[in-house]
């Protein structure tokens, strides 16, 4: 495989990372973020700190500890080999469950604001009318919560896009398995192909512009419609 080809397949599989965790995390955190944004639970502030770590934590604790747990004497591992199932250790398989636990928080946090914001009311009144709980959540509470899921998406995607110290230490450096594009970037520089590592470089950046362009575009619009 020529450089150029490896280069791509890297970005292909990065851009695969972001999709899947992306769409993974939406489902996960929606009902998790409705929970902590309505829950009066006097622990809450537990869970909350929990889901927060990997703001804090360096991505190579956190990918240590992932890859001990994901390794075939991990916990996860041994469940996987009791299912008779491969290790998850060193797969692209891996990478999207280290990439579900580093990315929870950017896709939760918008979320749970959105819903805090909303509030219970609407979705109160809609039920009155007629509704079921799930019409009402569906038609009226993510209509009103749009800007919410669209900050979660991008920054979901753009931070598991960008990740490199977590994706290296449970995924190692496998070239189209679980050689992402950063971790493409870092073998460049590594062998002094610069060249090679500014072309993938101006890449990431380039697509995080535009979805943060697109977002606060989208967020100007709507103030704009609404007012302030």
């Amino acid at each position: 495989m020529s450089s150029a080809d490896a280069d791509l397949t890297a970005l292909w599989l990065a851009l695969k990372l972001a999709a899947i965790s992306t769409l993974l995390l939406l489902l996960i955190c929606t009902p998790l973020a409705w929970w902590l944004a309505h829950s009066r639970w006097r622990g809450k502030f537990l869970l909350e700190a929990l889901v927060a770590l990997p703001l804090v934590l360096p991505p190579t604790v956190l990918g240590f500890y992932l890859l001990l747990a994901l390794g075939p004497n991990g916990p996860i591992g041994k469940l996987m080999q009791a299912l008779g199932g491969p290790s998850l250790a060193f797969t692209f398989s891996g990478l999207v469950i280290g990439s579900l636990v580093y990315s929870l928080p950017f896709v939760l946090q918008p979320l749970q604001n959105a819903f805090a914001t909303v509030g219970k009311r609407p979705m109160e009144v809609a039920t009155t009318l007629g509704a079921s709980k799930w019409d009402a959540f569906f038609s009226v509470i993510l209509p009103l919560c749009r800007q919410g899921f669209l900050s979660a998406i991008v920054l979901g995607f753009a931070h598991t896009l960008g990740e490199f110290g977590v994706v290296l230490m449970i995924g190692g450096n496998i070239p189209g398995q679980t050689q992402v594009v950063s971790i493409a970037i870092y073998e460049h520089v590594e062998s002094l192909h610069y060249a090679n590592a500014h072309g993938l470089s101006v890449i990431l950046p380039g697509l995080s512009f535009l979805m943060l362009m697109a977002l606060y575009a989208f967020n100007r619009k709507v103030k704009w419609i609404h007012g302030p």
